[in-house]
């Protein structure tokens, strides 16, 4: 369908920028990203070639086209690669592969009220460790 989010995978058979600049021309705002997972053989997703893509499609006029990279992101590559201009990534192997955390979760209150099992002091107990989300 014509208004289905669309990301491309852009390193597959040819140079990925070029293919990315191809592919905006063909697909206009249809486009939403392109995906780099470039190999390690050919040297992987480094910053460089995430400048370079994100100048190439901003001079030519495709500033909408977001930057998804995916292949080997690690915290420490995620932020080099991130400032250099990718706007999102996938990260799979890294959390997969990560050790176990052992923890629990308590239920401290509900709807206001402070609760919990037995052994536990109710209500919510502050922590500067902890960042509230919701």
């Amino acid at each position: 369908p014509e208004d289905d989010v669309r990301i491309v995978l852009v390193d597959t058979f040819k140079d990925e920028t070029e293919e990315s600049l191809r592919l905006a021309e063909a697909m206009g705002e249809r486009l939403q990203g392109v995906r780099l997972d470039t190999p390690g053989e050919r040297g992987g997703v480094t910053p460089d070639l995430v400048r370079e893509l994100r100048a190439r499609l901003d001079q030519a006029g495709f500033n909408h086209v977001k930057i998804f990279v995916s292949g080997g992101v690690t915290p420490e590559r995620l932020t080099v690669l991130a400032e250099a201009g990718a706007d999102s990534f996938g990260v799979g192997s890294y959390i997969s592969a990560a050790s176990p955390i052992d923890m629990t979760m308590d239920i401290k209150e509900v709807e206001g009220r402070p609760i919990a099992k037995r052994g536990r002091i109710p209500g919510i107990t502050p922590n500067p460790k902890l960042e509230q989300v919701m």
